[in-house]
């Protein structure tokens, strides 16, 4: 190892995938996760970046791919309260188009997963990224900081919770970098 890379912090990422997700899909975008990667590594030397994400059987796929691009995934089994049947009951009958409307997105909550990583992976890097604007991990955050081990947050859009805000000076937007990041469809219609 050369002294210029031995100098560079090991950094390494928390991502709170449906966060992440859901913040930058609300403003009309989609992130190329190649290029995500490529930023967390090429500008903020993560050399490990932790995905966490609700796990569903249909998105297989998708789990492999976000691996081969270099995320550690960590699945974490989600509840599908109309689909799953209790223990015991007969099944539910098939919901309506309407129904489906309304349902409620499946949620794969996967704060103290992220949180545990955080924690247990602490003696491994310099610094931490939490990708994340939800105020559920302020304590985590707080933490990290006490212990100078945050390297910065980063919120998909503006609209990351006002329990953050001690830490304002360490937030990264990622919809700032949205000409960097987002996803275009090769096939689809110029803009």
């Amino acid at each position: 190892m050369d002294s210029k890379q031995k100098s560079r912090p090991v950094n390494y990422a928390f991502i709170d995938n449906q966060n992440l997700n859901l913040g930058i899909q609300k403003l009309g975008w989609k992130m190329n996760w190649r290029k995500f990667r490529e930023f967390l590594g090429d500008e903020h030397n993560v050399q490990k970046a932790y995905m966490f994400i609700g796990y569903m059987p249909n998105y297989e796929d998708l789990y492999t791919q976000m691996h081969d691009l270099g995320y550690l995934v960590v699945l974490k089994p989600t509840l599908e309260m109309y689909n799953a049947p209790v223990d015991g009951a007969p099944p539910k009958p098939e919901l309506s188009a309407e129904a489906q409307e309304k349902k409620p997105p499946v949620k794969g909550n996967v704060d103290a997963e992220l949180v545990l990583y955080a924690v247990k992976e602490l003696a491994n890097y310099d610094k931490a990224i939490i990708v994340s604007g939800d105020g559920d991990f302020y304590s985590l955050v707080e933490y990290l900081s006490e212990q100078g081990k945050l390297a910065c947050l980063m919120a998909p859009n503006r609209q990351y919770s006002s329990l953050l805000k001690p830490y304002e000076s360490s937030i990264i937007r990622l919809d700032q970098s949205k000409r960097q990041l987002s996803y275009h469809d090769k096939h689809g219609p110029k803009r």
